[in-house]
């Protein structure tokens, strides 16, 4: 498991969702040195991108109906709490994109707006518990 998964406000995880995922493997793989491998289990078509063996993000096509409907790379923040978080969240002056909710097997998240209109996720992943 990434030390991230645990620590409350790491950046643990980046992914992006595109509407190709061939062409964007084309482009990162290349100019980074990223990897790709699809991942195991996943309810939708995910891909697990690694550098130097170690798997820090993922890469999916836009699903119909996303905060984004462009090309888009979000940050994952750890949280301890992800409920208790998108509330403090809210009251902050935030605004809940998509509210929280579990994907099986890695745990429950939710996509937040800073009151700057910045967008990121916040997570606690279910092996960190």
């Amino acid at each position: 498991m990434n030390e991230l998964f645990g620590k409350h406000g790491a950046i643990s995880w980046a992914e992006l969702s595109t509407s190709d995922v061939e062409a964007a493997k084309k482009f990162y793989g290349p100019l980074l040195g990223w990897t790709f491998q699809p991942a195991p289990n996943a309810p939708i078509p995910y891909e697990m991108i690694s550098v130097g063996g170690r798997a820090f993000g993922g890469l999916m096509k836009t699903p119909q109906g996303a905060c984004n409907e462009w090309p888009s790379w979000t940050n994952y923040v750890t949280v301890e709490n992800v409920d208790q978080s998108a509330k403090n969240a809210a009251e902050l002056g935030g605004k809940i994109l998509m509210g929280p909710h579990d994907i099986p097997e890695v745990g429950r998240f939710c996509i937040v707006q800073d009151p700057q209109g910045a967008v990121f996720a916040i997570i606690t992943y279910s092996a960190a518990k």
